[in-house]
């Protein structure tokens, strides 16, 4: 056998080479090892963007309202202004994500068009198809994706998402249901690393995911995408719970820029997240904040929706 060169090994006696190809992660996690420990926060104008920016913020996610205020109007919400958007992205050097409609795939190539660094398909917004996701592999900028369970989480990965954030209760400020979709992803990933392999076939079926994604996810020990915490995050302590419960880095709503002093919260979250293992760290930060944006308490069924589940296989 010769020397392989540029992942190529020439096999003696035959006429076409032999090529390696890299499992898909393993890419993706070299390109992406950027976000652990990362704060994303959510904004609606320039000046909360330059606060952001000024708190030490990973990137800025720009929607057209506070997800409060979205749940509370009952009103229809979309991706934001494009002038918007592009106005803060010429405005700061961190990157710039938008959200986009469920399934609105020419949202999307506004976003992209417009130069946007990620695009997050969010359930925050009215779906604009109740059918079917985004094919995110047509697209060139990347995708965050939303899920509640390990089968939502694997099926948008399939479709091409890179990036997967729980969906918690967006514009609560309590983060409980985040915890619980977390507990339950970590869970299911722990049962899956404890299976035989001629269960793994069996357990896909049964969340509705793929099987070479479930497999994958078995020998990982993890998911095959970066993990966010998202949904209902309000204090530097809850932001080091969400780490210390396996998230790779989290998402920060808007509601943050209602407290007494935004701009000392959103740094103390950052800095929380960066030392979430560190309670002395933690508790400093977390000290003289002020009133945070006081929430709302309310149940949320974490059930599959048997229709939307069937129609995203």
């Amino acid at each position: 056998m010769s020397k392989p060169r540029c992942g190529v090994v020439a096999l003696r006696g035959e006429p076409k080479p032999f090529v390696y190809k890299e499992p898909p992660f393993s890419g993706k996690i070299e390109r992406l090892k950027m976000f652990r420990g990362c704060v994303i926060m959510d904004v609606e104008t320039l000046g909360e963007a330059r606060t952001a920016e000024q708190a030490g913020a990973f990137a800025v996610t720009v929607l057209q309202s506070f997800a409060a205020d979205i749940h509370e109007e009952c009103a229809l919400a979309r991706m934001s202004d494009p002038k918007i958007i592009k106005t803060i992205k010429d405005s700061v050097k961190i990157p710039v994500f938008a959200k986009a409609r469920i399934g609105h795939f020419v949202e999307a190539q506004i976003l992209q068009q417009i130069g946007v660094d990620f695009i997050d398909e969010s359930e925050v917004l009215t779906p604009a198809d109740q059918e079917r996701h985004i094919d995110k592999h047509k697209f060139q900028t990347p995708f965050i994706c939303g899920c509640k369970n390990l089968g939502e989480a694997l099926r948008r990965i399939r479709e091409g998402a890179l990036v997967i954030r729980t969906e918690g209760h967006a514009g609560s400020g309590n983060v409980v249901e985040t915890v619980r979709q977390i507990r339950s992803i970590i869970g299911d990933i722990q049962k899956l690393i404890n299976m035989d392999n001629d269960e793994v076939l069996e357990f896909a079926n049964s969340i509705f995911a793929p099987y070479n994604l479930v497999m994958q996810t078995k020998q990982l020990g993890r998911l095959p995408a970066v993990q966010l915490g998202a949904g209902g995050i309000s204090t530097p302590a809850d932001a080091a719970l969400l780490m210390r419960l396996g998230c790779d880095g989290v998402i920060v709503g808007s509601g943050i820029f209602v407290s007494e002093d935004p701009v000392e919260r959103a740094r103390a979250i950052v800095e929380a997240t960066r030392h979430y293992n560190d309670p002395a760290i933690v508790a400093d930060v977390s000290s003289g904040l002020g009133e945070a944006w006081e929430g709302v308490v309310s149940d949320v069924d974490d059930t599959y929706d048997e229709g939307m589940v069937r129609l995203t296989l």
